[in-house]
């Protein structure tokens, strides 16, 4: 029993793996530290894009965070999304 308390209390004050709270996360940042590091922006830009609306940019960006490992926070997420969004892609909403 004391083991498990001790190994909850570590989990509990270790950081996070993820992201820092959303109100310290700069998309613009990490889209230029993390994504632009296996591409470039003209995968937002080009003719032959593969992400058609918002729905699909959404699980793109999970699924990248997923391959890069990043973890981020759910609201964080959201925050790239809309930084992608308004700077390249314009869905509406």
């Amino acid at each position: 029993m004391k083991i498990i308390a001790s190994l909850a209390l570590t989990m509990a004050l270790l950081p996070a793996a993820g992201s820092a709270k959303s109100g310290d996360f700069d998309p613009a940042a990490f889209v230029a530290d993390k994504c632009t590091r296996c591409h470039g922006d003209e995968v937002y830009t080009r003719p032959d894009r593969r992400i058609k609306d918002l729905d699909r940019l959404h699980a793109q960006v999970r699924m990248c965070d997923a391959n890069v490992g990043t973890r981020l926070f759910d609201e964080d997420l959201e925050a790239v999304v809309q930084y992608l969004n308004d700077n390249f892609y314009h869905f509406s909403h």
